[in-house]
């Protein structure tokens, strides 16, 4: 029986996340090889990193409201737009040398600033451009492109690029904004229906009650925002583990990086059917409990080969996960309400991420990098052991 094709206008916004995903991969690779050059303090490398997830904690919110009360695709082509201006800014700046570490927490933070309205605003869009049917196939293949472009063609290309100028990464960048953004602006427009707005304030407290009266959705919030800090405990010093303490240049970083993409390429090819043939419960648990052994492994690598499988595995886990909350959220929420309520659990589940970077940055001063890992596999251990009679209880009944 042939499987049923994806709409032109998701095939489009696929192109737009392809080329998008790229341009994050190469400056996901400049970055921290950035950041390196201009301090080893592990405790400003976690400032900066700190800096570029903060506005998922301060601005969640009140995103989710714009996204319920404007068009979506429209504000996706137009966050694109201006995150192309801002790396813009910052490549001059590079350039000329004039960059430091309070300069990359403030490009940090103006980019993520803007990917909180263009995440929130991709995830409620999706239901709008595929079938119910597709959505599993669809956020596994939106996985798969990101995956692919970020951390798999996009890191070797920016550490390459790196090792020439400092700049050149930031212009590819840009380039692959002004692209997107280019294709995303020929998305269908639908705006919301044209009823009475209430206030800001009320827009944003509903989704807040809609999340808070839904036990499995909150529950997972919750687990996330300690899956997201134990995360950002351990992967705001991945850059001082592999190049610090396992000896790996600029170039070879960006391919350590490439590797461990491949296993959330693959994850997201494959998560879908492995939902479909194990079921969403059994998956979403062995996901995080998979999680939990690989990041007390990471810490503890010889070596950047065994470093580059197990962040494969790990990113295979992860996407796991990802797919099947996704889908949930997007199958559950209500359509009016689905940009709030993304927001409200992307603030719940990403909130600690600055808090967790910055912890990172101590626990690898005090401790060493090799630390933080293993301390952020605990943390989500015992997370996991509190949430799984919710999870068991209430995943095969996902709308009570």
């Amino acid at each position: 029986m042939p499987r049923t094709r994806f709409p032109a206008a998701y095939r489009r916004l696929r192109w737009a996340s392809a080329v998008d995903s790229i341009g994050d991969g190469v400056f996901t690779a400049a970055v921290p090889l950035l950041t390196v050059t201009i301090t080893h303090d592990p405790v400003l490398v976690s400032v900066v990193s700190a800096a570029t997830s903060l506005p998922w904690l301060l601005l969640s919110l009140p995103a989710g409201a714009l996204v319920d009360r404007h068009d979506r695709a429209s504000l996706m082509w137009r966050s694109q737009a201006l995150q192309g201006v801002i790396v813009a800014v910052a490549a001059v700046l590079i350039w000329l040398g004039r960059i430091d570490s309070t300069g990359l927490a403030v490009l940090g933070f103006g980019l993520s600033a803007c990917e909180v309205i263009f995440a929130n605003a991709s995830l409620a869009v999706l239901p709008d451009l595929v079938p119910a049917a597709l959505l599993h196939r669809a956020n596994g293949n939106q996985y798969a492109i990101a995956n692919t472009g970020q951390l798999f063609i996009g890191p070797p290309i920016g550490s390459a690029l790196f090792a020439v100028a400092a700049a050149a990464p930031f212009g590819v960048d840009v380039a692959s904004f002004v692209f997107s953004a280019a294709l995303l602006a020929k998305l269908p427009r639908r705006p919301p229906p044209q009823t009475a707005r209430p206030p800001m304030r009320v827009a944003v407290l509903e989704g807040l009650r809609w999340l808070a009266r839904h036990r499995l959705l909150r529950t997972l919030a919750c687990l996330l925002a300690v899956n997201t800090f134990g995360f950002q405990l351990g992967n705001v010093t991945l850059v001082l583990l592999a190049t610090q303490t396992l000896h790996i240049s600029e170039h070879s970083y960006g391919v350590l990086l490439a590797g461990a993409a491949a296993g959330s390429v693959l994850g997201g090819i494959l998560n879908a059917r492995i939902v479909a043939r194990i079921g969403a419960p059994t998956a979403l648990i062995t996901a995080l409990a998979a999680n939990i052994v690989l990041f007390g492994l990471i810490g503890i690598s010889p070596d950047a080969v065994v470093l580059g499988l197990l962040l494969a595995l790990n990113g295979f886990a992860t996407t796991l996960w990802n797919v099947v909350t996704v889908g949930l959220r997007q199958q559950v929420v209500p359509a009016p309400l689905q940009g709030r309520v993304h927001s409200v659990y992307r603030m719940l589940g990403w909130g600690l991420m600055p808090l967790g970077a910055l912890a990172g940055g101590f626990v690898a001063d005090r401790l060493g990098v090799r630390a933080a890992y293993p301390i952020a596999g605990a943390l989500r251990g015992i997370a996991l052991a509190a949430a799984l009679p919710v999870l068991v209880s209430t995943l095969r009944a996902p709308n009570e």
